[in-house]
């Protein structure tokens, strides 16, 4: 039987992160920034054995696939690859205080394993369609792209909050960047994202075609993948030929999101199909 210690073990060290990104960013003190990224980085390669221990038991019990499979082993890995592409943008773009919001959204995406029934942590064979290295090449670049989506989504969330304080008496939140850098970030992180999702889309396909013998079938999750690709295309068109910036961006990015998690979560639950199994 799986033991999820590695996995609960860096969710509680993203906790910790969160809070220390939290004094981090009330104080100023770079030696608290140093020390949040330090915690958030444990957290990291904790998770990182975890993703590969439950490889190596995929072996032992002679099953031997890349932990992509099902809910579960994508739900670790979706949180593993929000603190990827936080490293990402904090390693190009000096960004360390974005670790307040991709701290928490790891965490929660941990603890979505426990909370959502039907999400099962069990080690079994793999359905034919599965068998295949298409599997690993697909899920990693979407949930990579997922990852860069949600760390854009929770930068959003952080203009609309902070362009809402700053048109009142109270002045903008001090703590939170300015409503310059989140627009920058928003865009950087989906300039991020969208490659991975057009690249797990393509690998899609090529999967399909192995699997299913046909490239495309418009099945339910292939439907919303394609929605979620456009409006994460219009963001960028808007952005680069209209120059929409600020609560435009941010709303739009708030909308792909929910469209990446209906495309996740919505098609699994409520639309029956060929990628009902995850």
């Amino acid at each position: 039987m799986y033991n999820p210690y590695f996995f609960n073990c860096a969710m509680l060290i993203y906790i910790i992160a969160f809070v220390c990104y939290l004094f981090f960013m009330a104080t100023k003190k770079q030696a608290l920034g140093r020390f949040a990224y330090g915690v958030i980085l444990t957290g990291f390669f904790i998770h990182l054995m975890g993703l590969l221990l439950r490889w190596w038991e995929s072996h032992t019990t002679g099953y031997g696939y890349i932990p992509l499979s099902n809910m579960y082993e994508s739900l670790v890995f979706f949180s593993w690859a929000i603190v990827v592409v936080y490293l990402i943008v904090d390693i190009r773009y000096h960004q360390r205080n974005i670790g307040v919001i991709a701290a928490p959204l790891a965490a929660i995406t941990i603890a979505v394993t426990s909370l959502v029934r039907g999400v099962k942590s069990d080690i079994s064979p793999l359905m034919p369609a599965l068998q295949s290295n298409w599997l690993a090449i697909h899920v990693i670049t979407c949930f990579l792209g997922y990852a860069a989506f949600a760390i854009a989504f929770g930068i959003s969330i952080a203009y609309i909050i902070q362009s809402k304080r700053g048109s009142s008496p109270r002045g903008p939140i001090s703590w939170l960047p300015s409503l310059q850098t989140l627009d920058e970030i928003n865009y950087k992180a989906i300039v991020i994202g969208f490659p991975m999702l057009t690249l797990g889309i393509i690998t899609g396909a090529a999967w399909a075609s192995y699997a299913w013998g046909s490239y495309w079938s418009w099945d339910p999750k292939e439907t919303w993948s394609l929605i979620t690709w456009f409006i994460y295309a219009a963001f960028l068109h808007a952005r680069y030929t209209h120059e929409w910036r600020g609560k435009k961006t941010a709303l739009l990015s708030i909308i792909g999101f929910c469209a990446v998690i209906f495309t996740y979560f919505g098609v699994n639950f409520l639309l029956s199909g060929l990628h009902s199994y995850l």
